[in-house]
């Protein structure tokens, strides 16, 4: 059991390294590098290693915005088996609807319970 925990928490570190990297290194903006990871997760499912290195990582790979990529691009090449070129477009939702149904749920309800204040 603690070699998994090692495993995952190796492998998001690394993915949290080359994020800080980003940011120190370049100039790129919190969201084309957020845009990068998820983009990185669809062509590591399109090209098929990402099964591997969830393997290995599990949710170290998963959890961070890579594995949401990887998700949209599993859910469109199964949509694309099934409905032709309209699964290529609804596949992916589909297949990411319960965490993205979560993730408005939890966050109008915390809206709820917190006031929003402005940065000063």
């Amino acid at each position: 059991m603690l070699g998994v925990y090692l495993r995952v928490f190796f492998v998001g570190g690394i993915v949290c390294l080359i994020g800080q990297l980003l940011i120190n290194l370049t100039k790129m903006t919190s969201a084309k590098i957020l845009v990068t990871f998820l983009l990185l997760g669809v062509v590591l499912e399109a090209v098929g290693i990402f099964d591997t290195i969830r393997e290995f990582a599990q949710a170290g790979i998963t959890v961070p915005i890579t594995g949401f990529g990887s998700t949209l691009a599993k859910g469109a090449i199964e949509g694309v088996k099934e409905d032709g070129i309209v699964g290529a477009l609804t596949g992916g939702m589909k297949s990411a609807a319960a965490g993205l149904s979560a993730a408005i749920f939890f966050g109008f309800l915390v809206s709820l319970i917190f006031k929003a204040r402005t940065k000063v």
